[in-house]
């Protein structure tokens, strides 16, 4: 009966290390979504309002210029409660992706970018924050 004893304590003797040890270093991006601008939508004055301009005005002039921006990869998430399902301070986040920082850079100082920043407070009556970032793994 010693042996199951034993080879339990050698499994966890070795996720131990396994946890312990030092981490790998960070992994390089994927292709394609090495850079991010990251819209959060705090909760607006009106919901259906918000989300009716969202879909029929906002999401469109993004698609609009969408190509002259250079985005690899958009994605538009909606919070409808926090995990422990309470209203969340967030509402909405756009999550929009180039393949490097001069792609984002250059993106952002299109018009077509320009536009679509500027129609924000049409509609974001709760307010926004826009951050950059960098892909980590």
């Amino acid at each position: 009966m010693q042996r199951p004893l034993r080879s339990l304590t050698a499994l966890a003797t070795l996720a131990l290390t396994a946890a312990c040890s030092k981490p790998a270093p960070p992994r390089a991006a994927a292709a394609g979504v090495a850079w991010a601008v990251v819209v959060l939508y705090n909760q607006p004055k009106d919901t259906a309002a918000f989300e009716k301009y969202y879909a029929e005005k906002h999401v469109p002039l993004f698609a609009s210029h969408a190509q002259e921006i250079g985005v690899t990869r958009v994605e538009l998430v909606k919070f409808p409660a926090t995990i422990d399902g309470q209203r969340p301070a967030l509402y909405r986040m756009a999550d929009l992706r180039w393949e490097s920082r001069a792609a984002l850079e250059k993106g952002i100082a299109t018009a077509g970018f320009k536009a679509v920043a500027a129609d924000l407070p049409t509609f974001a009556t709760g307010g926004v924050t826009v951050l950059i970032g960098q892909k980590t793994n």
